[in-house]
């Protein structure tokens, strides 16, 4: 397998940023789900499970290394009182302690508005909602027709199935990987982006041909650089 495109993504369920090289060490790529919009009422990093706006929303870097927010309406949001104005609640853009573990949830069911959320610690020091993981490999294959934004990967591989990966080591670039499991798909790949419009079929296919996954995640066993064109290779030893 070959990566075919890299992908980076500062605020959780925010735009991304596509890449031609991404150093990564063991929370992932760095600087992905660095920065999260969190609720000051429930203390829930806020996505695009619950607030699909955030889709539609764009990070900008300053130059001291923080996050300005450029809105739906082109105003770019540098304080947490504009964003608590454009989502209607109390937050504030924030960066987790080294030790911090974020608060996520999602609907018991996606199709009833009335349905129970279910609530769960992510792991430290980064906004990633799963524990297991830290880096997510999707297939061309697999995407087909769909757009790569919906499923929001690190890295995108032509070449084979990455299912095949799972319970593998496998080093690509000068990183090294171990692949956990496939990635369980919820109601964000329906969402929709700038370019992109609310799509419900895209979640009922992937339920129907893929058993509700789509991707793979990885934790890092050795940190390094990942580039365009580096392929994927078994890890030896």
């Amino acid at each position: 397998m070959t990566v075919t495109q890299l992908w980076r993504f500062p605020v959780k369920s925010m735009i991304g940023e596509r890449l031609d090289t991404a150093d990564v060490h063991d929370l992932g790529i760095d600087g992905d789900r660095q920065w999260g919009v969190v609720d000051l009422d429930t203390d829930l990093v806020l996505t695009a499970r619950r607030i699909p706006e955030l889709l539609l929303a764009e990070p900008v870097r300053r130059a001291d290394g923080t996050i300005s927010v450029r809105l739906p309406d082109g105003t770019v949001a540098t304080s947490d009182d504009q964003l608590s104005a454009w989502l209607d609640r109390p937050v504030a853009l924030r960066r987790p302690a080294s030790d911090e573990r974020g608060w996520y949830e999602i609907a018991d069911d996606d199709d009833d508005p009335d349905s129970d959320w279910i609530r769960w610690h992510g792991p430290k020091g980064v906004w990633h909602d799963s524990t297991r993981t830290r880096l997510s490999i999707v297939s061309e294959d697999a995407l087909g027709d769909w757009d790569v934004r919906r499923f929001r990967p690190n890295v995108v591989v032509s070449g084979g199935d990455e299912r095949d990966l799972v319970d593998t080591d496998v080093v690509v670039g000068s990183t090294s990987l171990r692949v956990m499991k496939e990635i369980d798909r919820c109601v964000i790949v329906t969402r929709p982006q700038p370019g992109l419009d609310r799509d419900k079929t895209v979640l009922q296919a992937v339920a129907q041909e893929r058993a509700g996954n789509l991707g793979v995640g990885a934790v890092v066993r050795g940190a390094g650089r990942i580039s365009v064109g580096d392929r994927l290779l078994p890890r030896s030893g």
